[in-house]
């Protein structure tokens, strides 16, 4: 049997494919011209982020079996196609959790102790210690938006921290708030206590601009909002609006709506946010963990 890698993997994740006596055929994001050619005998296709896995793709290839996307999203892949042929389609969506959860601490810190604005003024030739007045995370209210496998990492970190935590979650998990020490609110109530914000939830309808004016406006001063989740959560243009006016003191993005952000766009004139491109996942652990998930998938699916 072939399989398709048509983005990069870790090593790992070939060598479990191999050993299970696949052929494995590897083509680094190849457009859909070229992929349509490279499925043709193929039964299995494992993609990242990209290339996107139409229905074009999927009706030129015959044998296909199961697609694998070795992440979290499957926006790049046509599920309604996928299921007609009956193909089914995997992913590893816990594969960058502690990777995203550490990322979201990280920023958190960043931007209460003002290390990205102090880093830059120290490259301008600027010794701007009276502007770099910040503060300790221990003992302040963190409240996580969306108490998931992601939120549930956080949670972890910020407990030893010494951080207090309410939680907000349409599902929630109360067995895990309670190992952790956090209290389920809703959403508005955690706003306005919470001195720093982060959110951990999917872009769908009912969570798209879920952080607008109105509820950025129900914020503390100082509060801090990270987001490492969807782009769209945020109303990106509010978000400005709260960081020029001090509605908010700071706040964090990995994540954005327009992705990549433009060079001139107004965050970037800010130095009350850092700035991250989309890095949540990008750790050697999270990437060896997605592809290993994704191939023992497609391997058990292929040897069933």
């Amino acid at each position: 049997m072939k399989v398709l890698v048509a983005a990069p993997l870790h090593e790992k994740a070939f060598e479990v494919l191999r050993n299970a006596g696949f052929e494995v055929l590897y083509e680094e994001y190849p457009d859909e011209e070229k992929l349509v050619k490279l499925v043709k005998d193929v039964e299995a296709i494992i993609v990242r982020s990209k290339p996107k896995v139409t229905r074009k793709v999927i009706e030129n290839a015959p044998k296909l079996k199961v697609i694998g996307r070795a992440g979290v999203g499957l926006d790049n892949i046509d599920l309604e196609a996928a299921k007609e042929r009956g193909i089914k389609v995997v992913n590893s969506p816990a594969a960058s959790s502690r990777s995203v959860a550490e990322l979201a601490v990280a920023l958190m810190f960043n931007v209460a102790r003002k290390i990205a604005f102090a880093d830059r003024k120290m490259r301008e030739g600027v010794w701007a210690k009276k502007q770099c007045l910040g503060m300790e995370l221990e003992g302040k209210t963190l409240g996580i938006v969306g108490f998931g496998r992601i939120g549930y990492q956080i949670a972890k970190i910020a407990k030893a921290i010494g951080m207090n935590l309410l939680l907000y979650d349409p599902y929630p998990n109360f067995e895990r708030a309670k190992e952790v020490g956090g209290k389920f609110v809703e959403l508005d109530e955690l706003l306005k206590e919470s001195d720093v914000i982060t959110l951990h939830v999917p872009l769908l309808d009912s969570t798209y601009h879920l952080i607008n004016e109105e509820r950025l406006r129900l914020m503390k001063s100082t509060a801090i909002l990270i987001n490492a989740a969807r782009g769209a959560v945020v109303d990106t243009e509010a978000l400005v609006k709260a960081l020029k006016e001090g509605w908010i003191a700071g706040a964090a993005l990995d994540v954005f709506e327009e992705e990549p952000l433009p060079r001139d766009h107004p965050l970037t004139k800010l130095d009350n946010v850092v700035l991250t491109p989309h890095i949540g996942a990008s750790t050697v652990e999270a990437q060896m963990r997605a592809g290993v998930q994704v191939a023992e998938q497609i391997v058990e699916i292929l040897k069933s």
